[in-house]
């Protein structure tokens, strides 16, 4: 499996476990049309953009299209590159009718086309030699519970203000906020976050 450096956007889970199946890349979900009324989600998108840079990735059909032109307006266009997927007609498996306009969406595509997709988009291939910036170490789940930030009185409390002195949504689960820090921070980091937060 080829790893992507670029954080790949797409619409929904179905979406992000079809991609993942396909590419060793972290892929974050805009939820559909709910990303146009979610500052947080918008401001985290730009983050990554800055440090990671974004893919887009969304259905060819018209509310694809809607999503994709929004992000253009909302995020650095220098730090987002566009990822399409051909125009094929019929319906993913799950459901039981075609969409609207009855193409497949990014999770009925094959992996071959989806590859191909982010290959033409000029996705940051992984393949060794690109990058030798040594691998830092991971933020795990007990990092987390030491810090205080889990399975403590007020570890949700604490959370929260460490997501709100990072600028990273406030819905974030643990889960979710473990994800994101391990993208933008690395150990060190965010103690030295915590001991500020002191």
């Amino acid at each position: 499996m080829r790893k992507i450096k670029e954080v790949i956007v797409v619409e929904g889970r179905y979406d992000k476990h079809t991609i993942s199946q396909v590419v060793d890349a972290t892929v974050v979900t805009l939820g559909g049309f709910s990303v146009f009324n979610d500052k947080e989600k918008l401001a985290f998108l730009r983050r990554l953009a800055e440090e990671r840079g974004l893919i887009v990735l969304t259905d060819s059909d018209g509310a694809g299209f809607v999503i994709r032109n929004y992000l253009k307006g909302a995020l650095p266009k220098d730090r987002v590159k566009q990822a399409y997927i051909p125009d094929i007609h019929g319906k993913e498996r799950r459901k039981r009718h075609a969409g609207k306009e009855g193409k497949l969406g990014v999770e009925g595509m094959k992996p071959e086309v989806l590859l191909a997709a982010l290959e033409r988009a000029g996705a940051t291939f992984l393949d060794g030699e690109e990058e030798c910036v040594p691998a830092k170490e991971p933020i795990t789940k007990a990092d987390l519970f030491a810090l205080g930030l889990t399975g403590g009185p007020d570890s949700a409390a604490k959370r929260q203000a460490l997501l709100k002195k990072l600028d990273l949504p406030e819905h974030l689960t643990a889960n979710g906020m473990l994800e994101a820090l391990n993208l933008l921070y690395d150990r060190e980091a965010l103690e030295q976050a915590m001991q500020e937060e002191t």
